[in-house]
């Protein structure tokens, strides 16, 4: 059981930082920025959500233990 849990939520955790990614491209796209730019940010943003999940587990994992 424990096994599932940790695997549908690193599914749930790749799939909210892909559509984070995905959305400030696109918004970096609209404001007029070229596609190496957009491209950056995209991976900024997925880096920054991927990190925070890894920070939040982190601290969760130490308070409940």
């Amino acid at each position: 059981m424990n096994v599932a849990v940790v695997l549908l939520t690193t599914a749930l955790v790749i799939v909210v930082s892909v559509l984070a990614a995905f959305g400030a491209g696109k918004l970096a796209r609209m404001d007029g920025a070229t596609y190496p730019a957009a491209l950056s940010r995209a991976a900024i943003a997925f880096a920054a959500a991927v990190t925070l999940a890894a920070t939040v587990t982190a601290t969760f994992a130490t308070l409940l233990t």
